[in-house]
């Protein structure tokens, strides 16, 4: 009788403990700070959500805080320090500014960042493999090289290449050395047109009209908020434009060879579902994407009268027919 009770009563504590963890998975708070709206990092957040649902951490036992900075640096600091105060189990940083605002102000929540270049450049993590602190995450760094001979596959004879970006973003800095060590190596000239807010967008487009033959638009997250501004001036001025991304295809640049960041947004929830479940940041290496694929926007060439490659058409993985300014 005594043994019968005793395991009655383990039985008993076991299901108290059991109840007790599933009450408080009930009650997370994750913050969510997004430099600006644009179609990738749009993606980025709705993927992390979905990854996080998928790991059974969804709308019934997590509170979403979001805050968006507007593309202003300033403003992603103070999200940081509202976030710190905010008592949340764990946060995302949606693009390298963000995520360098949360690594000044956070020390001790964990942290995840996505759509982040180089994280190790930009200050956030000590090393891709080993972090080192309280964040990790995922990048979403550009196969540079392939992108840019893509562009030549579309037009062999050119001869010079215009890129945007705003040199205050290491992302994009890093990005545009890239650039400039490729096109040396393919004996292209390089004109930069940069900008330090969206304002110059516009400006910084215009003045490279004339001197190049195409443009090509990394993942700067100034530039791809006001892409519609840059496609309005380089349509006007028969001069394609390459993307970096797909969103940015979509909205009517001619194509890019590179990664689907609704699929790193849920690679990286499936990160965080890690960390919620008792895993330390400080040894989750950072993730990257292997899946690169290759999309066409037929309709924007067809606006040009470029002729699409029938190799690089036959190999597209995603095909747009319509133009789509989000």
């Amino acid at each position: 009788m005594k043994k019968g009770l005793l395991i009655l009563l383990v039985l008993i504590i076991a299901f108290s403990l059991y109840f007790g963890l599933m009450q408080r998975g009930a009650n997370y708070k994750i913050g969510i700070s997004q430099f600006v709206e644009h179609p990738a990092l749009d993606s980025a957040r709705e993927g992390f959500i979905e990854g996080l649902a998928e790991e059974g951490f969804n709308e019934e036992n997590i509170e979403f805080i979001e805050q968006n900075a507007q593309a202003d640096f300033a403003t992603a600091q103070s999200i940081a320090q509202q976030f710190k105060s905010n008592n949340l189990d764990l946060i995302l940083a949606i693009a390298t500014p963000n995520a360098q605002a949360a690594a000044n102000v956070i020390k001790d929540t964990p942290v995840l960042f996505t759509a982040v270049t180089d994280p190790v450049e930009a200050g956030i993590v000590q090393s891709m493999e080993v972090p080192g602190g309280n964040m990790t995450g995922t990048t979403d760094m550009n196969p540079v090289a392939k992108q840019l001979e893509l562009i030549r596959e579309f037009l062999p004879e050119i001869t010079d290449l215009g890129v945007l970006y705003n040199p205050g973003e290491v992302n994009s800095v890093v990005q545009v050395d890239l650039v400039k060590k490729v096109t040396a190596e393919m004996g292209i000239k390089l004109h930069e047109g940069t900008v330090s807010n969206s304002s110059e967008v516009s400006l910084a487009a215009s003045s490279l009209i004339g001197d190049v033959d195409a443009i090509y638009v990394p993942t700067d997250n100034i530039i791809v908020s006001a892409l519609p501004s840059v496609l309005n001036i380089t349509n006007q001025n028969n001069i394609p434009v390459f993307a970096s991304e797909n969103g940015q295809v979509r909205q009517g640049s001619i194509a890019t060879l590179g990664i689907d960041y609704r699929l790193l947004g849920i690679q990286t929830g499936k990160m965080a579902a890690r960390i919620l479940n008792g895993a330390e940041t400080a040894e989750m290496a950072v993730e990257s994407s292997d899946e690169l694929k290759l999309y066409l926007n037929t309709k924007a060439a067809e606006n040009l009268g470029l002729e699409i490659p029938a190799a690089v058409l036959d190999r597209a993985d995603v095909i747009y027919d319509e133009i789509t300014q989000e």
